[in-house]
């Protein structure tokens, strides 16, 4: 029998790194850049929140000695710095040196994957594990700790209360997002720039600046995505090549979505359902079945953006200027 109170938190749970990737992807590409980097920028805040948080564990003659502050703002810090620098770069080459956005993207993805692969290798050996993974558990108690309450209510605890603090976090990131796009002064100067950077350059906004800013702001947030999966979601074990392909799944998420962080918060929940449900619908040994069941998102996406091209409503479409870079002498 399928167990509904079983599924919710798992979807949850794989849906949280969709959620940031996407919630950081779509500010980027409000300001008109398409950074097709954020598994590699995913993989490399996932790595460097191992880093801070392998080093930390080591340094003290018993991880139970851990303070939770410094175990949950070291990784953090370490994370949010390896995204935010990631995002630098890319901006670096797009904006600055007006690089094709679509090849950067995607020479960052395979180099993002590349830098994590070797750091996570080269910490593997120095551990000396029989295995090759790295388990920080103490410093995955911290992230994954849940309200104390949560045991004590029954189903509903299970659903809405059995999370770490940054999938709570990631919801109000998202919202916070929506709001700050859709009803503040920065927002509007952010989307004027992703439609029209030339337009909004006469008006006496700074298109380098919002372009910089909300490229960069978007890679930290999608880095904390790879950060919950290590630390919340696979119990602090890091393994190469382990992340799979969350990171593709937020960028079709944005379009999902149809730009709009808010709506990425069920969508992601819905994504991260249909990405598990193989598991929970009996398919014996049939490999093909299961396969089938992990396109899903995809197919969704799909038709999802069949539909929204046949309605051609502009709230529906990207941002006009979405992978052009800008040119201010030919304004």
């Amino acid at each position: 029998m399928f167990d509904l109170v079983t599924f919710i938190p798992r979807a949850v749970m794989q849906s949280i790194p969709l959620l940031y990737g996407s919630t950081g992807e779509t500010l980027t590409e409000k300001s008109g850049n398409l950074n097709l980097g954020i598994p590699g920028v995913m993989y490399v805040g996932a790595i460097s929140g191992v880093i801070g948080a392998f080093f930390y564990e080591h340094s003290l003659p018993d991880p139970s000695l851990m303070n939770p502050v410094l175990g949950i703002l070291i990784p953090l810090f370490s994370c949010l710095l390896g995204s935010g620098l990631m995002g630098l770069l890319y901006c670096f080459l797009t904006v600055s040196l007006r690089a094709d956005q679509n090849v950067t993207g995607l020479a960052m993805t395979t180099f993002g994957v590349g830098f994590g692969n070797f750091f996570g290798g080269s910490l593997i050996k120095i551990t000396g594990s029989d295995v090759p993974s790295i388990a920080l558990t103490a410093t995955s108690a911290c992230f994954s700790r849940k309200l104390p309450f949560a045991d004590t209510t029954g189903w509903f605890g299970k659903v809405f209360l059995s999370y770490g603090f940054l999938a709570y976090a990631a919801i109000i990131i998202a919202f916070a997002a929506e709001y700050i796009l859709r009803k503040t002064r920065p927002g509007f100067h952010l989307r004027a720039v992703g439609e029209n950077p030339a337009t909004a350059d006469a008006a006496g906004i700074n298109v380098t600046k919002y372009k910089y800013i909300a490229t960069c702001v978007g890679s930290m947030i999608a880095g904390l995505g790879g950060l919950y999966y290590i630390m919340d979601y696979a119990a602090g074990v890091w393994s190469n090549d382990g992340f799979g392909d969350r990171g593709w799944l937020a960028i079709a998420l944005v379009i999902f979505t149809i730009w709009h962080p808010s709506i990425g918060v069920f969508a992601s929940i819905l994504f991260g359902g249909l990405y598990i449900l193989y598991l929970f619908i009996p398919t014996g040994t049939d490999l093909a079945n299961k396969e089938l069941y992990k396109m899903l998102p995809y197919v969704v996406t799909i038709i999802v953006l069949i539909i929204t091209s046949m309605q051609r409503k502009r709230e529906n479409m990207p941002p006009a200027s979405l992978g052009r870079p800008y040119f201010r002498e030919d304004r």
